[in-house]
């Protein structure tokens, strides 16, 4: 059975997905499930240019392919039935699985979780957002801090079957200003491993060759000199860093 044809072949419209915030679609390509997200559909937004949001999540996945952890799913740049857009291989999760919760704050896990922060619900009941203390989760950690992630949700994170985690919808990410708002913080000042040293410093060389070639014209050239700057900052001081600034610590919804 030939190999699909992901750049060339007949993109079909299958389904839309209405909690998107931009137009989103589930989409056949050759047979093969994807999600379609055409610039045409993209909502302007106050921080970030207009009409890039696709280039900023095929540059996500550059940079998750130069680290080597597989972080975010196949994404690819290419024309379609509303226009040039990002095209992603669906994923199809483990509905009995979730890598981030929010659960009693009595309830936490003594083992296996991180408790990221305790609050109140609806009812004025005590809660507590939790994540999972995982390797796959940990990098997906690190590639946020160097990608300046601005909206890790809990539902960007995808649990599979068989242990692995994928991030999704990377478009709000490379901002030159500090901008990380994540889920993720349960690791907080905490030393990085060598293995995450190691992907860190693996992006920053690559930056002077095929991933800075490959990144230009997705990205600005101030921003690729922020992604550098940050690749240095966590190999110098070779912690997760805690919340600073003022750029709220966390997307809104959690969720």
């Amino acid at each position: 059975m030939p190999a699909a044809d992901l750049q060339d072949g007949e993109l079909e419209l299958t389904g839309r997905i209405a909690t998107a915030s931009n137009g989103t679609f589930l989409a056949q390509l050759d047979g093969v499930s994807v999600v379609y997200k055409p610039v045409a559909g993209e909502r302007p937004l106050w921080d970030f240019p207009d009409g890039d949001l696709a280039s900023r999540e095929f540059a996500a996945y550059l940079v998750s392919e130069t680290l080597g952890w597989h972080v975010v799913p196949r994404t690819w740049l290419r024309d379609g039935p509303r226009g040039v857009g990002m095209v992603q291989l669906w994923q199809d999760i483990d509905p009995e699985q979730d890598a981030v919760d929010l659960v009693a704050s009595d309830a936490v896990p003594d083992t296996g979780w991180r408790r990221v922060f305790d609050g109140t619900d609806n009812g004025n009941r005590s809660v507590a957002l939790i994540h999972e203390d995982s390797p796959a989760l940990r990098r997906m950690a690190v590639f946020d801090i160097v990608v300046n992630n601005a909206d890790r949700k809990g539902a960007h994170v995808l649990a599979m079957a068989d242990g692995r985690r994928y991030g999704v919808d990377h478009g709000l990410t490379f901002h030159v200003e500090h901008k990380l708002r994540t889920v993720l913080w349960g690791w907080r000042g905490e030393d990085l491993t060598v293995d995450e040293l190691n992907g860190v410093e693996c992006v920053r060389s690559s930056l002077a060759g095929d991933l800075g070639e490959a990144l230009t014209g997705l990205i600005t050239e101030q921003e690729i000199v922020a992604v550098a700057e940050r690749c240095d900052r966590l190999t110098s001081e070779g912690k997760f860093p805690s919340p600073h600034g003022r750029t709220p610590p966390m997307p809104w919804p959690l969720f």
